[in-house]
């Protein structure tokens, strides 16, 4: 019986040819006896026939559904992974955009994808997310999560921020840069790679710590324990900086503010399709040379 399977849909409606791949996905489910729910600030671009409620954009939108099903790339995920965290159910990506790394299947995949929903054939993993904590003498600025990775940057483009990097109440370093992150083995090949960090396979539990454009002798990638406290502290006679969580929260940080990065309570739950390792993943989404330039070996 399917009448009582709901999944809230996703879509980054900003593109005419997202909205068109999103009606024909609710036609499908529709067919197949799953109730779609849309957000209310996406709805007005979507046919109502797409749909058969509407939902605020809360920690609400995605309690009761069996996942999140969502149309467009790394950000729209990150977007509906909120959602999909605060109710506890899991979250399946389709590539609509470029790159497309924590997406499960890609645009040519999408009525295959609908498929395994709809027959309940699909596996769900956990990934690893950050708690996240600044403030000021003690006083507590903010609270909040991510998946990818916390960020403390300088809040001025002309300007050096300084920070002092600190691991379980120790300091290790300090130093002027752009910023210093602090990431998952999921954000390992999102922001933090651009930044020169490594890339850790998304089953290993650790934290990453990965400086910007540092001014110092030493200041290369840490690969930490995931029951360590990361702190990232700001130089209290330097400049302000910014928190950004996952590219999408951000908190204005004094200078003396202090940012605490944990291993998360919660984790996301993401939906997988396919079995195959990480490696394959990896090498396809990077186009990733796998042949020496001496040609393939001799048979």
């Amino acid at each position: 019986m399917t009448a009582n399977r709901e999944i809230l849909l996703v879509v980054h409606t900003g593109r005419p040819s997202n909205v068109l791949v999103a009606q024909e996905v609710a036609r499908r489910f529709a067919e197949a006896g799953v109730r779609l729910r849309v957000l209310k600030d996406e709805a007005p671009d979507l046919d109502p026939s797409c749909y058969a409620r509407v939902v605020s954009d809360d920690d609400g939108a995605a309690d009761g559904t069996e996942l999140v099903f969502v149309l467009g790339g790394d950000g729209t995920l990150l977007r509906a992974a909120e959602l999909a965290r605060a109710a506890g159910v899991p979250v399946l990506g389709v590539n609509l955009g470029r790159v497309g790394f924590l997406a499960e299947a890609d645009s040519d995949a999408l009525f295959e994808a609908i498929t395994h929903v709809v027959d309940r054939d699909y596996e769900v993993e956990e990934r690893m997310t950050v708690d996240i904590t600044a403030s000021l003498d003690g006083e507590v600025l903010a609270t909040t999560w991510a998946l990818n990775e916390a960020s403390v940057e300088k809040s001025s483009r002309e300007r050096i921020l300084d920070v002092v990097v600190e691991v379980d109440g120790r300091p290790v370093s300090a130093f002027g840069c752009d910023g210093v992150l602090v990431a998952t083995p999921t954000g390992s090949t999102a922001y933090a790679f651009s930044a020169g960090g490594p890339v850790v396979w998304p089953d290993v539990q650790a934290l990453l710590v990965v400086p910007s454009n540092a001014h110092a002798l030493f200041a290369r990638p840490l690969v930490v324990s995931p029951a360590s406290v990361v702190a990232l502290e700001v130089d209290p006679a330097g400049h302000p900086a910014v928190l950004c969580a996952d590219g999408r929260r951000t908190v204005e940080l004094p200078a003396g503010a202090r940012v605490e990065v944990v291993g998360g309570a919660t984790p996301l739950r993401l939906v997988r399709l396919r079995e195959g390792p990480f490696t394959d993943r990896l090498v396809e989404k990077f186009s990733l040379p796998v042949q020496g330039w001496r040609g393939p070996p001799a048979g």
